[in-house]
């Protein structure tokens, strides 16, 4: 592996003060550090980006994306966003494609095996063993957080916290994949996926973002890969979560899901499968299917304060209270959280305040008030 270089950043007050050098900086930290590699796996070759250099006593960011999509379709928008660069500033950040899924990659033969998403959760270990990765914090959306789910419950000790958005813990019943063999009938595998990724509405209106990434699917090179991912994710296995049980997920997880999402009820369940102390779930307004696509701001902003609850880069949070606040959340607070951000609407944590004050003294959650 080559050596990887590490920029040294300063004025950090001026760069707060102004977005733009703050959005050029990080597209400045996500092009001059890129590093490619192709890494075999016994269940195939697998393409990662890296963006950065390791930061010693830190974890890895490290990316798994959805169907239809490689790393790019799936997580650019999110990481160029101006909310993200002292992230990237602070972390070495990796993005892995899964088989086949990258761009540029070759069509797989007729009859070729394509790993099921338990053997693709399987292929993380030998990612972070080439980049001698000792632990991580992971980002997955839809088949990629369920990957991210099935690695962490088998290698919980690498895992320091994970931010799931749409994921399903669910394998189909028989009632889910009769309407997904008779969709096939009628539908063709783009518009199977695109009905995956976004809501109707979001197809229907047709937005620009929308219909940037409608082109992308409907035209890929690749399509045959994409299906071979695609019928993976139709046939996973249930993670068979069970909240209170040994089947759970241990370190502390944001999950994530757009208003309106084709997934949210799947995503309201896993939220109640899992430890409500280590769980926060965060439901975001005028998203659609794709948060980390459509409000990457909001979702930055969130992930920022979710490292923070980790004991990671504390400052942001005495920079970012000037500019406008976001919620903040303390997994010592015995309360789920459903969050739901609406425009012009404020939100407090009143229960937990109430809760900590029957203790007497002051409250013990961290928080603040949200106004988005």
């Amino acid at each position: 592996m080559s050596e990887l270089q590490e920029v040294q950043i300063t004025e950090d007050n001026a760069l707060f003060q102004d977005p733009l050098k703050a959005a050029e900086l990080a597209a400045k930290l996500m092009c001059v550090q890129e590093q490619k590699h192709s890494i075999e796996t016994p269940y195939g070759m697998v393409t990662v980006t890296i963006h950065g250099s390791p930061k010693p006593k830190r974890p890895a960011i490290v990316t798994f994306h959805d169907v239809g999509m490689d790393h790019k379709m799936c997580f650019e928008t999110l990481f160029k966003n101006e909310d993200m660069y002292e992230i990237v500033k602070n972390f070495v950040v990796c993005h892995i494609d899964a088989p086949g899924q990258e761009e540029g990659a070759a069509v797989y033969p007729v009859g070729y095996q394509y790993p099921s998403l338990d053997q693709l959760a399987e292929t993380i270990p030998c990612v972070l063993q080439y980049l001698n990765f000792p632990s991580i914090i992971g980002i997955g959306v839809g088949a990629g957080a369920y990957v991210f789910a099935r690695y962490t419950l088998a290698h919980p000790n690498t895992v320091e916290g994970l931010v799931l958005v749409n994921i399903d813990p669910n394998a189909k019943g028989w009632m889910d994949w009769a309407a997904h063999k008779l969709s096939g009938l009628t539908s063709s595998i783009p518009e199977m996926i695109l009905s995956h990724l976004f809501s109707a509405e979001e197809l229907s209106s047709n937005s620009d973002s929308v219909r940037q990434y409608k082109t992308a699917i409907l035209s890929s090179p690749i399509v045959s890969n994409n299906q071979l991912y695609w019928n993976s994710y139709n046939s996973r296995r249930d993670l068979n979560l069970e909240r209170g049980g040994d089947v759970t997920l241990k370190c502390p997880v944001m999950l994530v899901v757009g208003d309106q999402a084709p997934h949210e009820d799947a995503v309201v369940e896993c939220n109640s499968k899992l430890d409500p102390t280590q769980t926060s779930f965060l439901k975001m307004a005028d998203s659609g299917g794709q948060p980390q696509i459509t409000q990457p701001g909001k979702l930055a902003e969130a992930f920022k304060y979710f490292v923070q609850g980790m004991g990671y880069i504390p400052h942001i949070l005495d920079k970012k209270r000037s500019m406008g606040g976001f919620l903040l959340y303390d997994s010592s607070v015995s309360l789920p959280h459903r969050l739901s951000f609406q425009r012009g609407e404020s939100l407090t944590l009143s229960r937990t305040l109430s809760q900590s004050s029957e203790s007497g003294g002051g409250p013990t959650g961290t928080f603040t008030e949200v106004t988005c």
